[in-house]
């Protein structure tokens, strides 16, 4: 993926943080999250001030992509078509968008045909 647009999945994104995926070694490219991915990651219930600054430093180095009308009618279309929960069609939405691969752990989001999906083990 030499020069490609990747969007990170959320869970993608716990995994690079919590030391368990080093998504620089694996992959070529520029990086973005959703902004559902910024949401997600900074609402988890129990979130320890060492962890929300660690995610907040992750989030300052990334380019994040905010909700925008082409993202609404996408996301509408693929939520209709592949029966997705919002925030998945939210950050598919986004892929489509950025012509970006969508790297995940999410076998489900396999199935949404109008994206790359990279889908990890």
């Amino acid at each position: 993926m030499n020069g490609n647009n990747i969007l990170l999945d959320t869970n993608t994104v716990l995994y690079a943080l919590g030391g368990k995926l080093d998504i620089e070694k694996i992959f070529e490219g520029i990086f973005y999250v959703s902004f559902v991915t910024e949401l997600e990651l900074l609402s988890y219930p129990n979130l320890t001030k060492a962890e929300e600054q660690l995610i907040q430093h992750f989030l300052t180095d990334i380019d994040i992509i905010d909700i925008n009308s082409e993202i609404k009618q996408e996301t509408i279309r693929l939520r209709k078509n592949h029966t997705l929960k919002l925030p998945d069609a939210l950050i598919c939405a986004t892929a489509l968008y950025k012509n970006a691969t969508l790297i995940t752990f999410d076998k489900k989001l396999q199935k949404v045909s109008e994206i790359k999906t990279l889908v990890l083990k």
